[in-house]
């Protein structure tokens, strides 16, 4: 088998890369290096072309494949520039899903539980989705365009992901964008306070990078059309990553608590219903919390112990 993975030299694209690579999956590495890092992908052995998703005849520099991963997309929620971030995320996605289509081939592309916006409870792939911002708006249109033509249209699989809140290595080039748990690790393995926004119980589902890069990988094989969740299925709040990091680092920081800027537009809690992962996809997440942050800095942090 021959997988194309599109922004595969950014965070979770070279970690879907690295995993396919590892179960001797041939790659071919598609990225125009404007969000990502030459650094994630220097190990890789695929075949790497320099393109752009956006240009509608991106498909002319494409080898013949047989599967299509698609995670090439801005991902930073404060961008101000809504026309590029659609442009980038919805057209691109309409380009690599038309690709598909007329190859016949199946397609995995990453959405975000950013779709559901603000909720109170377990966030289901059946519930009625509010975007809060142009980034979460522009992978709700990604999930309505595939929802609509798979069902009036025979096509090969179009499986939608939406990952929850991703932490792992290789994300350090996405800078402020990168996850909650990278920016308190660097401020607490610096000698400072980790500062949150009042008072450190908003949740998230913590999801481990290499979770969703296997769980993205083996979604390949799916026989028919889905949306999934891919979260752990537990939220966890950001005073309890203080916590873990505190006791990996044998510090005793305390929380500096500030306000919250972004208050209209941020999510205080996410976790997902994980049933469509585990029954139509047949897998679920294996790292904690605990395991993951703790693999993450021994393993790629490199915190003195």
């Amino acid at each position: 088998m021959r997988v194309l993975v599109t922004g595969a030299a950014g965070f979770i694209g070279s970690n879907i890369v690295k995993y396919l690579e590892s179960k001797s999956i041939d790659t071919v590495l598609f990225d125009n290096f404007s969000h990502s890092n030459y650094y994630n992908i220097l190990d890789a052995n695929g075949e790497v072309i320099c393109g752009d998703v956006t240009d509608k005849n991106f498909y002319q520099s494409i080898p013949e494949v047989d599967a299509v991963i698609h995670e090439a997309a801005i991902t930073d929620t404060t961008l101000a520039d809504d026309a590029k971030m659609v442009e980038v995320n919805y057209n691109g996605f309409l380009n690599v899903f038309n690709f598909c289509i007329k190859k016949n081939i199946p397609l995995v592309y990453a959405s975000s539980a950013g779709v559901y916006g603000k909720a109170d409870k377990k966030m289901s792939e059946q519930e009625k989705t509010i975007p809060h911002n142009t980034y979460a708006y522009s992978k709700y249109l990604c999930d309505c365009w595939s929802r609509k033509y798979v069902k009036v249209n025979k096509t090969p699989p179009i499986i939608g992901l939406r990952y929850f809140n991703v932490y792992g290595p290789q994300e350090v080039h996405k800078n402020k964008s990168a996850s909650m748990i990278y920016q308190l690790y660097k401020q607490m393995s610096r000698g400072k306070r980790p500062r949150i926004f009042k008072f450190g119980e908003q949740k998230r589902d913590f999801i481990y990078v290499k979770d969703v890069a296997r769980i993205t990988a083996e979604a390949i094989n799916s026989k028919k059309s889905v949306i999934s969740n891919v979260g752990t299925g537990r939220s966890r709040s950001f005073n309890d990553i203080i916590a873990i990091l505190n006791k990996l680092l044998k510090k005793e920081y305390k929380p500096d608590y500030i306000d919250n800027p972004y208050q209209k537009v941020y999510q205080d809690y996410t976790e997902a219903d994980t049933t469509i992962l585990n029954q139509f996809l047949g897998t679920k997440a294996e790292y904690s919390l605990e395991d993951g942050v703790r693999d993450y800095l021994e393993n790629y942090l490199c915190y003195d112990q």
